[in-house]
C-alpha cells in the first residue's frame, strides 16, 4: 500500500507539472505582466487564453503546493525513523531551495517559485508537530482570511494603465530583441508600476507566506492522515473532494467578469478547484486510461526538480532574443501545442533516465545537501542511506 501512496503522489506531482508549463507559457511568450494584457486575440487564441485562465493557471501550482506538504511530513517522518533530529535537515532544504531558487530567478527567469517554498519551508517549521485536526483547521482559516483580503477594485486609473502599457511595451521589446545580458539588466533594474516602493517589498515579505500556507497545511495534514494510502476506502472522500472541480470552475469563470469580487472569485476558485482536480485524479487513478498514462506522469514527478528546471531553460531559449526568439510569435494556442510536445519529451527522457539513475542531477544536489550530517553519522556505521 506504501508503493501505490508514493506512486500516486508521483504522479499527481508529475500531473501538476504538466499544468505548471501550460500557465508558464503565458508569462514565457508575452511576459509576467504582459499576459493580463493581451488584445485583439484570434478566436482560436481567445478561446485557448480562456481555457487556461479557467481550467488552468492559478490550479496547478496549488497541487503542487499540497504535494510539497505532503512530502515535507513524509520526509520528516523519514528522518526520525533513522533516529535523527529533522530540524536541521529541514532547514538545509529550506536554504537549498532558497539558493536554487535565487538562482534560478536572478539567472534564468523571474517567475521562479522555488524560492518562495524554501521560504515557506521555515514559515511551516512551527507545524511541523501539530495534529491533523489542527492543520486542516489552520488551513481553513487562513484559506478565508487570504481569500477574503483579495477584495476590492480591479480597474486601474488612466495613469497606471498607462504606465503599465509602457513597461509591457519595453518588457516585449526586450524579452524578443535583447541579448541575454539586456535581459538579466531588465529583470534586475527595471521595477514594475506600483513595486518602486519599499513598503511594498516589506508587505510582500511579511504577508506572502499566509498567502501560500492553507494548501501547504492541507498536504502536511493529509500525510499525518495517511491519505492515499488505502485508496479503495477512501473513495467516498475523493468523490465528495472532486465536486469541488465545477464549484473551482465556476468561480474562476465569473472571476473573469470585473467586479469587486473577481480576485476573491479568483483566487478562491483556483484552491478549491486545485483540492477538486487532486480527488478527481484520486478516484480515476485506477481506471486502466489512467493506469496507462499514469507511469509517464509518475516519471516526470520524481524527477519534478530537474523537469521544472529544464522546462525555464527550453522556453527561454526558444522564446527569448538570445534563442530561438519566438516570443509572442506561437499564440496562445500555438503555445499549448509547443507545451505539450515539451512535456512529451519530458516523459521519454524522464522514463528513460529513470531506468538508469534513481535521482535527477538537482535532486542528488538537494538531497546531499538536506542529509549532509544524517549521511554522515551513517557512513560512519557502515551504511548507505536510502529513502
Amino acid at each position: 500500500m506504501t508503493i501505490n501512496r508514493v506512486t500516486f503522489i508521483d504522479t499527481m506531482r508529475g500531473f501538476s507539472l504538466f499544468g505548471i508549463l501550460m500557465a508558464n507559457l503565458l508569462i514565457f511568450q508575452f511576459g509576467m505582466y504582459g499576459k493580463d494584457e493581451l488584445k485583439d486575440l484570434s478566436a482560436l487564441d481567445n478561446g485557448a487564453l480562456y481555457f487556461v485562465k479557467v481550467f488552468i493557471e492559478g490550479s496547478f501550482m496549488p497541487i503542487f503546493t499540497i504535494l510539497f506538504g505532503f512530502s515535507l511530513i513524509k520526509l520528516i517522518e523519514s528522518i526520525r525513523k533513522k533516529k535523527d533530529k529533522s530540524r536541521w535537515s529541514i532547514l538545509r532544504r529550506a536554504t537549498g531551495l532558497i539558493a536554487i531558487g535565487w538562482l534560478h530567478s536572478t539567472f534564468l527567469w523571474d517567475g521562479d517559485i522555488l524560492f518562495s517554498y524554501g521560504c515557506m519551508t521555515l514559515f511551516l517549521i512551527p507545524f511541523i508537530n501539530r495534529k491533523p485536526k489542527t492543520l486542516f483547521i489552520w488551513a481553513g482559516i487562513l484559506f478565508l482570511l487570504t481569500t477574503a483580503l483579495t477584495f476590492g477594485p480591479t480597474v486601474e486609473s488612466k495613469k497606471e494603465q498607462k504606465e503599465l502599457d509602457t513597461y509591457i511595451e519595453k518588457a516585449d521589446d526586450i524579452y524578443a530583441n535583447g541579448s541575454y545580458l539586456d535581459i538579466y539588466d531588465f529583470r534586475a533594474n527595471s521595477v514594475p508600476p506600483g513595486m518602486d516602493e519599499p513598503i511594498f517589498l516589506f508587505i510582500i515579505l511579511i504577508f506572502a507566506p499566509i498567502f501560500y500556507a492553507p494548501l501547504f497545511l492541507l498536504g502536511m495534514g493529509l500525510a499525518k492522515k495517511r491519505a492515499f494510502v488505502n485508496m479503495e476506502d477512501e473513495k467516498k472522500w475523493y468523490s465528495i473532494g472532486s465536486m469541488l472541480v465545477p464549484v473551482g470552475l465556476a468561480c474562476k469563470g465569473m472571476s473573469l467578469i470585473e467586479s469587486n469580487f473577481s480576485d476573491i472569485l479568483m483566487t478562491g476558485g483556483s484552491q478549491l478547484l486545485s483540492i477538486g482536480y487532486v480527488c478527481l485524479a484520486a478516484l480515476l487513478y485506477k481506471t486502466r486510461p489512467v493506469q496507462l498514462l499514469a507511469p509517464a506522469f509518475e516519471s516526470v514527478g520524481k524527477l519534478s526538480l530537474t523537469n521544472y528546471l529544464m522546462q525555464t531553460i527550453i522556453c527561454t531559449t526558444v522564446f527569448y532574443g538570445y534563442g530561438l526568439g519566438l516570443y509572442g510569435k506561437l499564440g496562445v494556442f500555438g503555445g499549448i501545442l509547443f507545451g505539450i510536445v515539451v512535456y512529451s519529451l519530458q516523459c521519454v527522457f524522464s522514463l528513460a533516465y529513470l531506468k538508469k539513475f534513481k535521482r535527477g542531477p538537482f535532486e542528488t544536489i538537494l538531497r546531499v545537501w538536506t542529509n549532509w550530517s544524517l549521511s554522515g553519522k551513517i557512513k560512519q556505521k557502515g551504511h548507505t542511506l536510502h529513502e
